[in-house]
């Protein structure tokens, strides 16, 4: 079994900068400090971070989150399978990188033992902006509405600018959760992230001010050659001002400028596009809201692969998942 460390693992990324950042060593570091432990493992040009949260009497439930990285991913299965029954794990969880729901990474998965199932950690379907091309491509992709409320937001004295202040960032996610009606983590949670990977120049903290009052703030993280969106939140003031949309495009500027070709907006509703097409101006539940903001921006819809579990110990693989049927493992 090649388990490898935390150092042995950013170097064979060094080899692989199209890995998603949820498999990179600094996101097992930030995982690790709140209640998983984080173990990569490689066979030969192919190799996996996996997540261990444990679980009661000894057990544990694994998560391989947008992985393996590389491409012979049937010759590291019995590896990953040796490593799981050490870690006395209940059943394993990958959700790969790929959109492909017939394509070799679903293959491999089914053909060795692994069950496709519906519930998800990520999201199963997110808007991806292309930011190839110069700035004014990026507008001419974009819907009209969204161009305007850009510029109408620079007229309206809004300014996005970096920012140091995670304390001020959670505040924010405290009224937008409340108000959209998600969970967020913890402050510590978030200085966390921005500490580890703001040092490496691949996050930054973005937030929109109007005079001296912040009104909304994003973190924007990097790897390789794509960017994400993962956190963001917003006030109640000023939103007439629409500082929620210059901030986005400033985070797509930043992205860019560190040599990015995509920009991930990250979770929309699970449906197909012509749903989404259709319901979005009357859909007010979950993330309705959240694509009638994203999909001005002018991205592709993508759909994952999804997730598939490997059972160990089925019987109490359906005990966890009666218990934890509407948390997250």
């Amino acid at each position: 079994m090649t388990t490898i460390t935390s150092i042995e693992w950013q170097q064979f990324l060094a080899g692989h900068t199209e890995a998603h950042i949820l498999q990179t060593a600094e996101w097992g570091r930030l995982k690790s400090a709140f209640g998983w432990s984080a173990q990569p493992i490689v066979q030969s040009d192919t190799g996996a971070l996996i997540l261990f949260k444990k679980l009661p009497l000894g057990f544990s439930a694994g998560y391989i989150p947008k992985g393996p990285v590389g491409g012979d991913w049937d010759k590291l299965w019995p590896e990953v399978d040796q490593l799981c029954k050490q870690k006395r794990a209940i059943f394993l969880k990958v959700e790969p990188d790929s959109s492909n729901e017939t394509g070799t990474a679903a293959q491999s998965l089914e053909k060795n033992g692994f069950v496709r199932v519906t519930r998800t950690i990520q999201p199963g379907r997110s808007i991806i902006i292309n930011l190839q091309g110069n700035e004014e491509d990026w507008l001419a992709r974009m819907k009209q509405k969204t161009r305007y409320n850009i510029r109408l937001a620079q007229k309206k004295e809004i300014v996005v600018q970096p920012s140091r202040d995670i304390a001020e960032f959670y505040s924010l996610m405290q009224v937008t959760g409340s108000r959209d009606g998600f969970g967020v983590h913890s402050q510590a949670y978030y200085q966390m992230a921005y500490d580890i990977f703001k040092p490496l120049g691949q996050c930054e903290l973005l937030v929109a001010r109007y005079q001296d009052m912040t009104v909304a703030a994003l973190m924007v993280f990097t790897h390789g050659e794509r960017s994400w969106y993962l956190y963001g939140a917003s006030s109640d003031a000023e939103r007439n001002r629409m500082p929620t949309y210059l901030l986005q495009w400033e985070a797509m500027r930043w992205a860019a400028s560190r040599g990015c070709h995509e920009y991930d907006l990250w979770g929309v509703p699970d449906e197909d596009e012509e749903t989404l097409e259709a319901q979005f101006s009357n859909r007010y539940d979950g993330l309705w809201g959240v694509y009638r903001f994203k999909r001005g921006y002018g991205g592709a819809i993508v759909r994952s692969v999804g997730a598939f579990d490997r059972v160990y110990i089925p019987v109490l693989y359906r005990l966890y998942q009666f218990i934890s049927s509407r948390r997250e493992i």
